[in-house]
């Protein structure tokens, strides 16, 4: 099914950025420097923790960088650093190194990794996007009005693409044949250029990415069709929030410090998107970053990853078992991984809060973002 992203997206139609050309991240960011109140004792001292990015610092980030603001992780007697990611395959690699405590990145790489580090596993402990930002995005005047469309059709996107090896799968759902394809191969930074040059009839990669990147080359969201995978049979899930097993059976107490402290920083962020978005701005220490593309990028993921039906009713950081495994079948089939994975082998809810101290904020109390 054909999904058009408009809403106050439009507005925004103008805007310039690209992700993988975008210089603003934060190297080594510490939790809470400008917040000292504790509600707990103030000289307690801090158990630092170490956090990677998917990718460079986004508007994605926004929670994280609010709790570390509002002093969440100190009330929890935490101090959070974070830096930069390169892609989730890379932060998942680092992870299980032991160079980080925690990141954020995918269930599916991971069960990939896993698979072939079987002495390094790492499992999710939360969930930060309901769904996956997983698309494929043309023009409307190539003439795709549904992933059926595709079927003959030049594609582009990195070797590594994490929506390009699930296409086969895309394309089956589609009825279509995926070797009909003909697949064009290029770096991160130049699949919007390939699509808005015509070398390719349609990219496939990350929404929030791709969108913004589109808008730089002077599209509108008029002119474009987005086909979302969630829509056409591959219902995932988007990033979470990564541990390696032993850093978790080690640390029990942290990770649920950490897990209660982030989902206080979306619960705000869904409130005020606004204050969330500038909270980011200011801890751009580039200060290259783009205000007006990290609010696009926020608004697309607050109405299509954070802000659904599930999340509403499982709450934030929660999944539905069901759900859950037939998208990690979905991934054996479509990375060729080995094994049988089940969902308690990637996901673990032992440490989310209460059900009452992670739903969304009622409808009437979310600022619209402006």
């Amino acid at each position: 099914m054909k999904r058009f992203i408009g809403l106050s997206l439009v507005l925004f139609s103008t805007l310039f950025y690209s992700g993988c050309s975008n210089s603003a991240s934060t190297p080594n960011v510490s939790g809470g420097a400008e917040n000292t109140s504790t509600s707990g004792d103030a000289s307690k001292e801090l158990k630092n923790i170490r956090v990677q990015l998917a990718f460079l610092m986004q508007s994605l980030d926004a929670p994280l960088v609010v709790a570390i603001d509002k002093g969440y992780f100190k009330e929890e007697g935490l101090n959070v650093s974070f830096e930069r990611g390169f892609g989730n395959s890379d932060t998942i690699s680092k992870l299980g190194t032991g160079k980080f405590d925690l990141a954020f990145s995918d269930m599916y790489n991971t069960l990939e990794f896993n698979s072939k580090n079987p002495a390094e596993k790492i499992k999710a402990v939360a969930i930060v996007h309901s769904r996956a930002p997983f698309s494929i995005v043309t023009f409307k005047d190539k003439g795709i009005s549904s992933p059926k469309d595709l079927a003959g059709k030049k594609l582009g996107a990195p070797a590594g693409d994490g929506p390009r090896k699930l296409f086969p799968l895309l394309a089956k759902e589609a009825g279509i044949d995926p070797n009909s394809i003909n697949w064009t191969t290029m770096e991160p930074k130049l699949r919007e250029t390939f699509l808005l040059q015509g070398q390719v009839d349609a990219v496939s990669g990350f929404s929030t990415s791709i969108i913004p990147s589109l808008l730089k080359g002077g599209k509108k969201m008029d002119d474009l069709s987005v086909f979302y995978y969630n829509e056409s049979g591959l219902d995932f899930y988007g990033n979470a929030i990564l541990a390696k097993s032993d850093f978790i059976d080690k640390n029990p107490a942290v990770v649920k410090s950490f897990v209660k402290a982030y989902l206080r920083g979306v619960q705000d962020v869904i409130k005020d998107p606004n204050a969330g978005l500038e909270a980011l701005m200011a801890a751009d220490q580039s200060k290259l970053m783009d205000r007006e593309a990290e609010k696009v990028r926020l608004q697309i993921a607050l109405e299509r990853l954070i802000i659904t039906p599930e999340a509403e009713t499982l709450g934030l950081g929660a999944v539905d078992q069901a759900r859950l495994q037939k998208s990690i079948d979905q991934t054996v089939a479509g990375f060729k991984i080995s094994g049988n994975p089940k969902s308690a082998d990637i996901f673990t809810d032992q440490f989310l809060p209460p059900k009452s101290e992670r739903t969304l904020p009622p409808a009437a109390e979310r600022k619209p973002l402006i």
